[in-house]
């Protein structure tokens, strides 16, 4: 099992080759665990639940991983990761 934190997860997401199915997208990080500003998850959970059968690119994965994560994910309202 490893982590990772969020900002960190497009470089890992850098290193598959692309174009890769959902499926196996999520296969690669179901032994990740993705931590937020408060508050942790499965990386290959959340890469399952995409909207998309098929990525194209890191990019796109990156994209509709935000759309999959939890609100915890995103800190407070109006906070960037690395603000202190």
């Amino acid at each position: 099992m490893s982590e990772v934190k969020l900002s960190r997860v497009e470089s890992l997401f850098e290193e598959l080759e692309y174009p890769i199915s959902r499926a196996e997208a999520a296969g690669e990080f179901g032994d990740t665990t993705v931590l937020f500003a408060d508050g942790e998850g499965n990386l290959g959970r959340y890469v399952s639940e995409c909207p998309s059968e098929q990525f194209g690119s890191a990019d796109d994965l990156y994209e509709e991983l935000q759309l999959a994560l939890p609100i915890e994910a995103v800190g407070e309202p109006g906070q960037s990761e690395g603000d202190a």
